[in-house]
């Protein structure tokens, strides 16, 4: 008799990958966190600011105060979303203490000198004192090397907490290891069933790198969508509540967008049910549509 032999190569390959996924962190309420690699603590949900409107008293600042009231900790903006101010002014209408919320922001055109800039005009814009994470906005146009050097150096100034990046693929992150750089704490990529960059989010688990999703609602290009639909139906949840819990399910720190207090409300209304893992396949099952930009995917320039 002869033995089926199974390449040695593949039976790692899955030991691994059931390994990474029993050490995923599940999000199990708005005050869940998740130990970054530096030894700060993150929350796994929270706020995203893209497209929310700026404006004195208009719906990105009412958004951030109306979230912090009802038990969000963490909000998301950018250099790039032009809200930090607003950010800044809905948190002080918050009335919360600086230890009980937590603020990611991000450098948006790379280079020292850039960065610096950037950043000493984020941290006036928001008025917080530090910021709890700060990232790099994507990999394009290289000089990551140098940006990474100026965030550690606000970041030994206790200006900011963490450091990390955004929209990086495998060979950029390997590219900044390579260069001797501290691993980031975090990497937030576009992530839903139609773009689940697995190379990226095993590499992520595998090197300590907390993986946050952005687009878990897919800008709402895709909640008609019949097989989506569908999953929703037989759960007797909306699409978007499916969307976020996916993405809460698959260990992801989430951040859905929203301006209107009641989606907001609805948004953070997904711990205390699951999608079957049968539906989980449905949904993992889908065909990679990127509904963003994607810099995943470009050149590593250093």
């Amino acid at each position: 008799m002869f033995a089926v032999r199974i390449p040695l190569h593949q039976t790692l390959l899955d030991l691994m990958s059931r390994r990474l996924s029993t050490m995923v962190t599940i999000c199990k309420n708005l005050s869940s966190t998740v130990t970054l690699n530096d030894g700060n603590t993150m929350p796994m949900f929270g706020l995203g600011m893209y497209l929310s409107k700026s404006g004195s008293g208009g719906s990105a600042e009412k958004a951030v105060t109306h979230a912090l009231k009802n038990g969000y900790k963490m909000i998301d903006t950018a250099e790039f979303y032009g809200n930090e101010s607003d950010v800044g002014q809905g948190i002080k209408a918050s009335g919360l203490k600086r230890e009980d919320y937590f603020v990611v922001t991000k450098v948006w055109t790379n280079g020292s000198a850039q960065c610096r800039s950037a950043f000493t005009a984020s941290l006036k814009k928001l008025d917080i004192g530090y910021v709890d994470l700060y990232l790099i906005h994507s990999p394009s146009g290289g000089k990551i090397v140098e940006t990474y050097k100026t965030m550690m150096e606000f970041q030994k100034q206790g200006l900011i907490k963490s450091i990390g990046v955004s929209n990086f693929g495998v060979h950029h992150l390997q590219g900044m290891k390579e260069a001797g750089l501290p691993t980031p704490t975090v990497n937030q990529i576009e992530l839903h069933p139609w773009m689940k960059k697995k190379d990226i989010v095993q590499y992520c688990q595998a090197n300590n790198i907390a993986v946050m999703g952005f687009s878990p609602l897919v800008k709402g290009q895709r909640f008609t969508e019949p097989c989506l639909m569908e999953v929703a139906e037989r759960l007797g949840r909306t699409t978007a509540e499916v969307l976020i819990r996916y993405s809460v399910q698959m260990g992801y720190i989430t951040i859905p967008k929203s301006s209107k207090p009641d989606r907001i409300l609805a948004n953070a209304s997904v711990f205390d049910w699951e999608i079957p893992q049968s539906d989980m396949d449905v949904l993992n099952s889908f065909p990679e549509k990127s509904c963003s930009w994607n810099p995943c995917e470009f050149p590593w320039e250093g």
